[in-house]
């Protein structure tokens, strides 16, 4: 009877973008992707709400259809489940890294900070869809909200339901991604995203670099 005796692959990192919309996420994504291309390490590029059919179909409804509060925040949890069940658990077991555009940081921000989602009930979710799993380095672009605006209404797509908040919406967003990263400083790096795309990018690879690549 033969046994397979080869080790098992290493398993992949996680890296997570995070930010209000407007700061320049989708950039930085493709440049990150890349330099990992470069270096020789399998990549899956994904996002969230979405990165499962069943995601997708969520990611519609909960970006464009009213609903309670908690409606939102179980939603977004239950794609995540189903992503990490579909694709990223299966993808770091492995060894291929995982780039998201999102995970539960933007739950915490957006609907513990911004709506007012119950941080307990927040916290028991979190438990429940991925205890003891969190994302090796995530990057939290950090804009002024003003900013962030102006950028995405010269852009001409049309807003989504989050999008159309009002300003103080997202400053309460932005000072949760903030609190969130004082919780987590070995996990989660605060980059300023007022620079220039160039400045960003070179600050978004060396911190790669020396946090997962070194």
């Amino acid at each position: 009877m033969h046994h397979d005796t080869s080790p098992a692959p290493e398993r992949g990192r996680f890296i997570t973008f995070e930010g209000i919309d407007g700061a320049g996420k989708s950039s930085q994504i493709a440049a990150v992707v890349a330099l990992l291309q470069v270096a020789g390490i399998d990549v899956d590029q994904t996002r969230e709400p979405g990165g499962t059919a069943l995601g997708e179909r969520l990611r519609a409804l909960l970006l464009h259809e009213p609903m309670h509060l908690e409606t939102e925040a179980m939603l977004m949890f239950a794609a995540r489940r189903e992503h990490l069940a579909a694709r990223i658990e299966p993808a770091l077991a492995a060894g291929r890294w995982v780039v998201c555009d999102r995970f539960s940081d933007a739950t915490f921000a957006y609907q513990v900070g911004g709506r007012g989602l119950d941080r307990a009930k927040f916290d028991a979710l979190e438990d429940w869809v991925h205890p003891g799993l969190q994302p090796d380095l995530t990057l939290v672009f950090d804009l002024e909200p003003a900013v962030a605006a102006a950028r995405v209404a010269s852009t001409g797509v049309d807003p989504d339901r989050f999008e159309r908040e009002q300003c103080g919406f997202f400053e309460r967003v932005r000072e949760a991604y903030l609190e969130r990263a004082r919780g987590a400083p070995q996990r989660i790096c605060v980059i300023d995203a007022s620079r220039t795309p160039e400045a960003i990018r070179a600050e978004v690879e060396r911190v790669v670099h020396e946090r997962l690549l070194a």
